[in-house]
């Protein structure tokens, strides 16, 4: 019985997996292991010896290639590997044919792997083309764009050539996805649109990343332009995700195309103030403006009106249009209020005074003839108090 037994173990031995003996699997599992144990070794050497050789070079672009198709080398040498063990022992032609199938597949998904992480470094050929798009900002964006096409495409080529090595008829199957894309496309009307959308924003430059911006529905900084949203941070740090389509329909404010940041006030002044003093502030008002510098006063590029405006309801009225040269929102505010202690300081020096909102009722007959004199109880007056 234990002889029958043995000649069993024996029997599936021999026949092993698809007429391999388990022998031969065994084996080359050991020369898979050896091979990855040495591989370990020489890739170090490699990797010491290639950097040596790409730090010697003034470009970095070679360093980031190099570190881009790290991984991928190093899994090649692996798929060798794997190739050596299936070499090294008599597979059966049903096992060799998958085997060899194995080893194509992952051959081609190396190649395109190795394709698909050099794009980044690659990416910095396309600077100059993209300087036709303007500023540093928006060449980040299109670049970012074109690197996820050429992904894209990549990552399609490499599924391709990966189910053709099993047989799958690839023609077929992107003959058949035409119809599928027109159903996609029906549903996907929206993203279309704001991919369009989207282009336009690029090509029109409206704004770039980093623009303050304001829409009828938010305001703040562009975070991130996609080719189907952007991102907006607001004020309150709340991140706003917009549809491209909304923003390039929409009218759109963008505060950092601003040339100068402008002041417009009116300033009230006390009726009591004679011509002189009127007079006297508008001109140390324009002297200051014109003066301390904080101010665009080219009449080529701004415009700067210090004018007697109009007789209010309780005031007469200065009105003061200017221009900062910086568009920084708190340099704005440090100038705005530099000016506004100095208008204080022009108008109290002239002996004048700020109006405020006041009404005055002039009473010229009563009604029921002169009214009765009334007298507090306790004063002096009172017919209480009198003496008798």
């Amino acid at each position: 019985m234990l002889q029958n037994f043995w000649q069993e173990i024996l029997t599936v031995w021999q026949i092993g997996i698809l007429n391999t003996t388990l022998g031969d699997i065994f084996i080359a599992f050991g020369v898979f292991l050896a091979f990855l144990f040495v591989r370990r070794i020489f890739f170090r050497f490699f990797s010491r010896l290639s950097r040596q050789l790409t730090g010697r070079t003034k470009t970095d672009i070679d360093n980031r290639i190099l570190e881009a198709i790290e991984r991928p080398l190093e899994f090649t040498f692996v798929v060798i590997g794997l190739y050596i063990s299936g070499q090294v022992v008599s597979l059966s032609p049903a096992l060799d044919g998958i085997f060899a199938q194995i080893i194509r597949s992952l051959i081609a998904f190396t190649i395109f792997w190795a394709i698909f992480r050099i794009l980044d470094p690659l990416s910095v050929l396309l600077d100059r083309f993209i300087t036709l798009f303007g500023s540093q900002s928006m060449h980040d964006t299109i670049k970012g764009f074109f690197v996820k096409v050429a992904k894209f495409v990549v990552v399609c080529l490499g599924i391709a050539a990966v189910f053709q090595e099993w047989g799958f008829n690839v023609a077929a199957v992107i003959g058949s996805l035409g119809l599928v894309g027109m159903a996609v496309a029906l549903g996907a009307q929206d993203f279309i649109k704001n991919m369009f959308a989207g282009l336009t924003i690029f090509l029109d430059r409206v704004f770039e990343k980093g623009n303050w911006i304001k829409t009828p529905d938010v305001e703040g900084t562009v975070e991130e332009i996609g080719f189907r949203a952007t991102k907006v941070r607001q004020f309150d740090k709340a991140l706003v995700t917009l549809p491209n389509s909304k923003l390039a329909n929409e009218a759109l404010i963008n505060y950092s195309r601003m040339t100068n940041r402008r002041i417009y006030w009116k300033i009230g002044i006390e009726y009591r103030s004679t011509h002189d003093q009127i007079r006297n502030i508008i001109h140390a008002i324009s002297t200051y403006i014109y003066e301390c510098g904080d101010f665009e006063t080219n009449p080529e590029k701004t415009k700067t009106f210090i004018f007697l405006d109009s007789f209010g309801n309780s005031s007469i009225d200065i009105m003061l249009y200017c221009f900062t040269k910086t568009i920084v929102w708190g340099e704005w505010l440090e100038a705005k209020e530099r000016l506004a202690y100095k208008i204080k300081e022009i108008v109290e020096g002239e002996k004048s005074g700020f109006a405020f909102p006041s009404s005055s009722i002039y009473v010229e007959t009563l009604p029921l003839g002169t009214p009765e004199l009334f007298t507090p109880p306790g004063s002096p007056s009172s017919p209480s108090l009198s003496p008798t």
